[in-house]
């Protein structure tokens, strides 16, 4: 349930337009699924 939930607040964030950081992190997330 955690990584979800990072998944979705990293996918708002980059939406927003925080950083690429962001971006690499929900990468790193989907990797898992």
């Amino acid at each position: 349930m955690a990584l979800i939930g990072l998944g979705l607040l990293a996918g708002c964030a980059t939406v927003d337009g925080v950083g690429q950081d962001i971006s690499g992190g929900s990468r790193w997330v989907q990797s898992w699924f």
